[in-house]
C-alpha cells in the first residue's frame, strides 16, 4: 500500500513538472505569450488531427494572405495560423520519432514568430 502511495505521488509531481515545462516553451519574448497559449491550447488537437492536404491547404492560406498587400491580418489570425503550424510540426515528431528534435525545432520557430516582426514586414512590401 506504501509503495502504491508513492508511486501515484511520484507520478503527479512528474506530471506537473512536466506540464510547466512545456506551458513554458511557449512564453514568448515580445509579450504575446498568453495569446500564444490559449490559441495553442484552443487549436492543438485541430491541427493535429489535420492529414497532409488539410496542412497543406493551411500553410498555403496562411502564407497567400501574409503576401497580399492589402491584407493585414489581425494579431489574433496570426497567432492562429502560427500556432496550428507549431501543433502540426510537434505531431510530426510524434510520428516519427527519428525527427523529433528537427520536429521540435520548428515547432519552437512557429511559437517564435511575432505579430509586430509581420507588421515590419508589411511596411517594407512595394
Amino acid at each position: 500500500m506504501k509503495k502504491i502511495i508513492q508511486l501515484a505521488f511520484i507520478t503527479v509531481l512528474m506530471t506537473c513538472s512536466s506540464s510547466a515545462a512545456f506551458g513554458q516553451a511557449i512564453a514568448a519574448k515580445d509579450g504575446d505569450g498568453q495569446i500564444k497559449e490559449a490559441l495553442y491550447k484552443k487549436y492543438k488537437r485541430e491541427a493535429q488531427g489535420y492529414d497532409k492536404k488539410e496542412f497543406d491547404a493551411l500553410f498555403f492560406e496562411f502564407f497567400q494572405k501574409q503576401k497580399e498587400q492589402k491584407l493585414v491580418l489581425s494579431k489574433e489570425e496570426f497567432y492562429t495560423y502560427t500556432v496550428k503550424i507549431a501543433a502540426y510540426s510537434e505531431k510530426l515528431g510524434m510520428l516519427y520519432k527519428d525527427q523529433k528534435a528537427e520536429a521540435q525545432k520548428t515547432k519552437q520557430e512557429w511559437l517564435d514568430k511575432s505579430y509586430t516582426e509581420y507588421l515590419q514586414s508589411k511596411k517594407q512590401q512595394p
